[in-house]
Parts: C-alpha cells; structure tokens; sequence
C-alpha cells in the first residue's frame, strides 16, 4: 500500500498563496477530506507559525486545536526545522522541550524534522522530546541536495544516523525540485536495502519533474509519497492529489484514498483559489526548468531579486546568479533550504555590490562559518574561515549546547508586560520576540485581501552562460 500525505493545509498553501490561507476557510471542509482515506494531512509547521500571528491575527496553537477537533480519522502532520523549532535560529533545549510538548497536546501526530544542513546532531533534542510525550509518528528527514558532497552514498549515510535515532520512518525532503526520476528511483531503492525503516518522498514540482520522480518512487519501493489538492498543485507547489491517486490506483498500487471524495472536496479549493487569487504569482504557477541549472529555491531568487532592485542594481542578476554556486561551494555546499538558502543568497549579492567577496559579511554567513548553525555537508577551507573568521576558532560541539535556557527567563519578561505568562503565550514570544509581543499585546491587524492580482512591474530577460531568465519584478 502507498499512503498519500497532502500537504494543502500547509505546505501547498505556503508555495503558491504565501501561506496567507485562513483557519476560518480551511474549517468547513475538513470532516469531508477526513473521510478521503488520506495517510497525513501537514497542517502546522514550516512558516505557518509565523505567519498566523504577524499577518494574520490568528493564534497558530487555536489553528491546530480548530483542526484536530474535525480531524478523526487522518493523522496531523507538522514540519518541524530541527532545533530552530518554526523560526530561524537554534533555540536552546527547554524551548525545544516546551514546544514539542505544547505540540503533542494540542492533537499533532506526526512530526516531520529535518536540519538544513543535514547535521543529525540538530536534531536529537527534537527527536528526544517527541518520543517523552508520546509523538505518534517521528520522521527523520534528508534534505535533498545537488553537489560533488551530495551522493546516494552520503545521503544513506545520513538515513542510518537516522535510524540510530529511532526515528519511525525517513523522509527524503526535495524542497526545490531537483530529485530527477533516476535518482528517485536509485534513491529509494537504497534506501530500502540499507535502511530498514519506511520511506517516505517529497518533491516539489517546480522543475516539472515531480510527478514522474514520484512514481519512479513508488517503484522502487517508496511507502510513503506527499501531494497537494489539484487546485494548489503543481509550479513550486506538489504534484495533485487525485491525479496521482487515479495513476496508482489504476497501476495496481492501493492507496485507500477515495477519488469521489477527493473530487468534492476539490469543488471547495477551487473557490477558496478564487478567493485568494491575489495572493497568486502567475510565475509560481508555471514549472521552470531553468532551476535544474542554477538550483535556486523560489523563495530564495525572489529575495535575490528584492535586493538587488533595492540597490538599483538588477543588471548585476547574472553576476549574482555565477555568485551562488561560488559561495555554496566556499560554505561547504549547504543544501538551498531555510535558512542556509538565504545566507548563501544574501552573501552572494552582497559579493557582487560591493565588488570584492567576503568584503561585508553578514552575521549569518559567520555563524554559518563558525559552526553555529551545525556542522556543513563538506568542510570549509580554511582560506574561507580565515577571511571570514579571522583569528576567531570555529566550535566543533553540537550548537545548542552553548545556548543558555530561555523559558523562565521569556516568562518573567511575559509577567513584567502584564500579559498572561501560558505556556503558549511564552513560546510565541520566545520565539518571535518583536512580532510575537505585538501579538499577545493585540497590536496586529489581519492584513487585507489583495483586491486584484498582484501585477508585474516590468519584465526583463537575462542571460548567464548562454541561458536566458525571464524576471518578472513585482510591485511592492
């Protein structure tokens, strides 16, 4: 049997609409997609938190409770970034505790967690809290990456660290849509002989690859693949959840998933795509296979851009573009996901303006450099370290064991600001000390629906090696 994982409530959402989807719309049609027969909805985690309580004026732990109270039958899923929990630094274990506890209470099952660097070390503390309280499901995961470090051998290396950490199942996690259908294929089947845990597989279909990646998958033994509803499908989003259904089904895999249910509860998406249509980048609806060659995440290119039009310098793109793979091989090639994507790409932009690499260096890329983010997939030279450095050593232990506990310390800030210290109310302002506090003060206003679709502001093409981008600029 291959059980289907959808990602709408999350992750399809936060790929196409910038995750601005509203609790009060996914509500009305959760008991029918529960009776789907679908493995795991994700509903919580990746930039879901943070973008509850800043854009939204929602409360992420009343959005989990909302769901779990009409969510019977199908396993609740988050994705969890290691020790930086749902925010963008390391956090120090008692936070980590706390959270995962709060997690577990309020009705998750299944907690996917994975390290952007791939450093097992980062994810002990998480793995160690979810078995105390009784996770359900752990799913220890690989970030997929392209680079001379990044082989079958290596990432099977990293599945029995993994296993050593009596995970439930392994996740092969392709953020930017570069698993090719070969090596899904070779992926997977080593995995299942080296590892004798379940698989799982998600690829993202912004290179267009992701469905034919995901059958080769399932072929080569996958038990486990992740989709997304049809009408927040497909361009840097997942390939459709009934589409992918209907091909198992009628190629003899069984996947339990009813097709008749899914097709009603499509009706609803598409009216809820309709209502958030401004939310909707005509480019990120569109595959571009121009990733498979500069391997550069969405998100992380749309930051890129924003940067360099800041500092009227959007001509320079093609040099920024040579840049990227420069300062991911002088980092020690860490694969383009939250947040080392946007230290390599901030980095690389910054190298190009000021016309000498390394010249400004943010604080990120030294903390990369220094080891406070984990250790890199391959080694820094030390030329790099030294630049960047100077005479200060980098740190060989675990990360976090240099932070200093945060709870109490958050919760008597709480009390001082006469905001009542819960648990909750601690984490979200542990987590996200400005925005957070705006929150629990009631200083946040939903933000308004974009009335029309978003506009381009001119459009231009660049050409970098003989390869021609088309950039669209969006008005801000």
């Amino acid at each position: 049997m291959v059980k289907i994982v959808d990602l709408t409530l999350r992750d399809g959402h936060q790929s196409l609409l910038a995750t601005r989807l509203r609790t009060r719309d996914m509500l009305p049609v959760l008991e029918e997609f529960d009776s789907a027969g679908i493995y795991s909805f994700e509903v919580w985690g990746g930039a879901t938190f943070d973008v509850c309580h800043r854009f939204l004026n929602e409360n992420p732990w009343e959005r989990l409770r909302e769901i779990r109270k009409r969510v019977k039958n199908t396993l609740l899923q988050m994705l969890l970034r290691g020790q930086n929990l749902v925010g963008y630094r390391n956090y120090p274990d008692d936070i980590v505790e706390k959270f995962i506890k709060k997690t577990i209470e309020n009705g998750l099952d299944v907690f996917r967690i994975f390290d952007a660097l791939n450093d097992t070390r980062n994810l002990l503390a998480p793995i160690k809290f979810a078995k105390k309280y009784g996770a359900n499901h752990i799913q220890g995961t690989i970030c997929y990456s392209i680079s001379p470090v990044h082989t079958i051998e290596k990432f099977v290396e990293i599945a029995k660290q993994l296993a050593e950490l009596e995970v439930d199942s392994i996740c092969i996690k392709d953020m930017a849509g570069l698993l090719s259908p070969k090596v899904a294929y070779d992926l997977v089947r080593a995995l299942k002989k080296e590892v004798k845990l379940p698989i799982n597989v998600h690829s993202h279909y912004t290179s267009g690859m992701a469905s034919m990646s995901l059958l080769k998958a399932v072929e080569a033994g996958a038990d486990i693949i992740d989709t997304c509803m049809s009408p927040l499908a497909c361009g840097t989003s997942h390939p459709p959840t009934e589409s992918v259904v209907f091909a198992l089904e009628e190629l003899g895999y069984r996947t339990g998933v009813k097709l008749d249910v899914l097709l009603k509860v499509r009706e609803y998406f598409m009216k809820l795509r309709e209502k958030y249509a401004g939310y909707i980048d005509p480019l990120s609806t569109i595959p571009d296979a121009n990733v498979l060659i500069y391997q550069i995440p969405g998100g992380m290119f749309s930051n890129m851009i924003a940067q360099l039009k800041e500092q009227n310098a959007l001509e320079k793109l093609p040099e920024v573009l040579k840049e990227v793979p420069r300062v991911r091989e002088d980092l020690g090639y860490p694969p383009l996901v939250t947040p080392t994507s946007q230290i390599v790409g901030v980095q690389a932009v910054l190298n190009v303006l000021m016309g000498e690499r390394y010249k400004v260096v943010t604080k990120e890329t030294k903390d990369l450099v220094k080891g406070m983010y984990g250790r890199t997939p391959a080694p820094i030279k030390p030329e790099i370290i030294k630049k960047i450095l100077g005479e200060e050593k980098p740190i060989d232990c675990r990360p976090a064991d240099l932070l200093e506990p945060e709870f109490e310390k958050r919760k008597k800030e709480l009390e001082e600001k006469g905001i009542e210290a819960t648990d909750e109310n601690i984490l979200i302002y542990a987590l996200f000390p400005q925005t957070g506090i705006q929150f629990l003060m009631r200083q946040t206003k939903e933000e308004p629906f974009p009335s029309t679709l978003q506009k381009v502001e001119g459009s231009f093409e660049v050409v970098v090696d003989g390869i021609k981008y088309y950039v669209n600029v969006k008005p801000k």
